[in-house]
């Protein structure tokens, strides 16, 4: 007999929310003790809704437990970036070559990039930005895909507050994103998926230089290196 998963309480679901935002806008930053009376205090609930809601934020991987330290923001380096990225991109173009090839709409997508250029902060912009790439994955045709995408939204958004934060590159990426949709709109899959994955792989090394400089290079660039 299939288990029915239990819905999470409003309040905790509000407070869930709540503190994702703040850690994925900056606002709560990497290392921050978030310490359960005084998040219960700043949203007007007992502990148990913020008890649970930072558990649920530990299984994606938001916040760290620790029996000494209690529970903190994660910290980003460049190896938790790296581990991140990777996955997008193995994923995330193709999927993108999927949302193309099927002719699903992308509607969602534009409306995105919209709201980033209207942006009156850089919290809304980040959040139309992540709202931007799900747009593109998420009408793959392979709900599991997505979801294997979304399991990492939230760790890949918060290595992109850290490196926000210290350089900003905003009309850069802009730029980027608004050259995959024109490629997408274009019904060019191959070159969509493209685009897409070297706007995820130059983030990376700019935002962290110590990484190698062949930090997701395409395999055809790999193998001209005598790196296959």
């Amino acid at each position: 007999m299939t288990s029915v998963p239990t819905p999470i309480p409003s309040r905790t679901q509000y407070v869930l929310e709540e503190i994702k935002r703040r850690i994925l806008t900056g606002r709560f930053t990497p290392g921050q003790a978030l310490v359960e009376t005084d998040l219960a205090a700043q949203f007007g609930v007992s502990k148990t809704p913020v008890r649970e809601a930072l558990k649920t934020l530990a299984g994606t991987g938001l916040v760290v437990m620790s029996q000494y330290k209690g529970v903190t923001v994660r910290m980003v380096d460049a190896d938790m970036a790296l581990a991140v990225y990777d996955v997008r991109l193995l994923l995330e173009p193709e999927a993108l070559k999927r949302t193309v090839r099927r002719g699903a709409s992308l509607d969602a997508a534009r409306d995105a990039l919209t709201r980033a250029d209207e942006a009156d902060d850089t919290a809304e912009r980040s959040l139309a930005n992540r709202a931007f790439h799900r747009a593109l994955y998420v009408p793959c045709g392979n709900p599991l895909l997505g979801r294997m995408l979304d399991e990492v939204r939230d760790q890949a958004a918060l290595v992109s507050a850290v490196a926000w934060a210290a350089d900003p590159s905003w009309e850069r990426e802009a730029s980027e994103h608004r050259e995959i949709l024109r490629l997408a709109l274009d019904g060019d899959a191959d070159g969509a998926a493209r685009a897409l994955h070297s706007h995820i792989a130059s983030f990376v090394r700019r935002a962290f230089p110590e990484v190698e400089a062949d930090f997701g290079a395409a395999p055809e660039a790999q193998k001209e290196d005598g790196q296959a």
